[in-house]
């Protein structure tokens, strides 16, 4: 996938370990069941699976991101966008039920604490793509069925970055998809 930002963090491992590392990570896995006691499951997950070390990547529920009300206002802004394209790309033709793909491109949607401080801390922010077809029926009505697609390069804070430089942790790929009809 062709994201913004890809590669651009530090690199893996590039830096020695210091006793000061050892203590950070320590200090590091106390906070995933701290978070889980909080209540903050989505942060305590992706801290868990950055303190792994394996890099792979992370898969999280694109259903439960989409229903933030920040996610949910940028994606129901870019379905009525479709539907308003389709219509104007029906209208000046015969009054016959039609169908037309869609698909926004990557965009990303900063999450607010107060909308979810647990995904606030989990990820911050996401990179979302919708992808679909709208149809027209006969009468130019509209519905939308589509694919909400999620992918973030994930980054500690910066007070736990240097885990990643000096190879005891690592970051990864959050993804996840979510498929709905409007």
């Amino acid at each position: 996938m062709d994201l913004p930002g890809k590669g651009s963090g530090p690199r893996h491992a590039e830096l020695p370990v210091r006793p000061y590392d050892l203590l950070l990570r320590a200090a590091c896995r106390t906070l995933p069941p701290l978070c889980s006691a909080l209540r903050l499951p989505q942060a305590a997950g992706t801290l868990r699976h950055y303190l792994r070390g394996t890099g792979t990547p992370y898969r999280v529920d694109a259903a439960e991101l989409l229903a933030l009300p920040a996610v949910r206002s940028a994606a129901e802004e870019q379905l009525d966008r479709w539907r308003a394209e389709a219509l104007a790309r029906w209208r000046p033709g015969p009054r016959t039920p039609a169908a037309y793909p869609a698909d926004s491109g990557w965009r990303g949607v900063p999450l607010a604490r107060r909308g979810s401080r647990d995904w606030w801390l989990a990820l911050r922010g996401i990179d979302y793509r919708l992808t679909g077809t709208v149809r027209v029926d006969a009468d130019g009505g509209t519905a939308a069925d589509y694919r909400f697609a999620v992918q973030r390069n994930w980054t500690p804070f910066a007070a736990f970055a240097r885990l990643h430089e000096t190879g005891l942790a690592r970051e990864f790929t959050v993804t996840g998809e979510a498929f709905g009809h409007v």
